[in-house]
């Protein structure tokens, strides 16, 4: 259930609302210095951000919410961080999971199922995923251990796999050996924290995204500010390499 229920602007048009939204979450490490507090104490605050923002998602009709969560670059962090965010991780499925799937959201993660991942996050993804796999409303899609080029990488590799010949290798042949291809594009992408960068993030599916940064810290990023890139969004025309005519 939305812990904090609230209207949905009358200034977003309905039919309007962009059907995937992905979200680079950035700004914990910065949260939390500003407080003077260890870099960890702005993951954990980030978790009521992240709830915020699938709610909100959930209310206005998005239709698939993508969040960075974990990146293949992340491993280079310190020992005892990356520690605290696989089980953190770990802890935000355990405590959300039974309450998404009561509102129809369905679990699933985009990234590398490879050696580092801690069979104990691996066996809670599993779990959440099972639990909510018949859901339909809204898929929260999990970027875990996730890079774009390790993406591509990985398509290429199942091409190699399945004996597809050169000249059948074309855009449809690769996006349907992506992690998730039955998703759409995201129509829009939200990176916060002020910083202008891709960072690795989705790089074949952003390909004609709206991009809207904000500098809202992450740890204090609510659903109004998800409303807002929403509007911001829907003041753009569209034209996907065309013109007007």
């Amino acid at each position: 259930m939305d812990p904090r229920p609230t209207p949905v602007p009358a200034s977003i048009e309905r039919s309007g609302v962009p059907h995937h939204v992905a979200i680079v979450m950035d700004g914990n490490g910065r949260w939390a210095q500003r407080r003077g507090l260890p870099r960890t104490e702005g993951h954990g605050a980030g978790e009521e951000a992240l709830l915020d923002a699938t709610y909100g998602a959930l209310a206005v009709g998005v239709r698939a919410l993508t969040v960075y969560a974990f990146s293949t670059e992340n491993w280079r962090r310190p020992v005892d961080e990356v520690r605290y965010l696989m089980n953190f991780n770990r802890g935000i499925l355990e405590r959300h999971r039974d309450g998404l799937n009561d509102d129809g959201v369905r679990i699933t993660f985009s990234g590398r199922r490879d050696w580092r991942v801690p069979k104990r996050v691996l066996k809670s993804m599993d779990d959440a995923a099972e639990l909510t796999r018949r859901n339909r409303v809204m898929t929260l899609n999990i970027a875990f251990n996730y890079g774009g080029r390790a993406e591509i990488v990985d398509a290429v590799a199942r091409l190699v796999a399945d004996g597809v010949s050169a000249n059948k290798v074309d855009e449809k042949a690769i996006r349907s050996r992506l992690y998730h291809p039955e998703l759409p594009d995201p129509d829009l992408v939200v990176r916060t924290s002020g910083e202008y960068r891709i960072s690795n993030f989705l790089l074949w599916e952003m390909a004609y995204s709206e991009l809207v940064f904000t500098d809202v810290l992450w740890p204090d990023f609510r659903r109004e500010d998800l409303y807002r890139a929403i509007e911001e969004y829907q003041s753009r025309e569209r034209r996907f390499g065309g013109v007007d005519q």
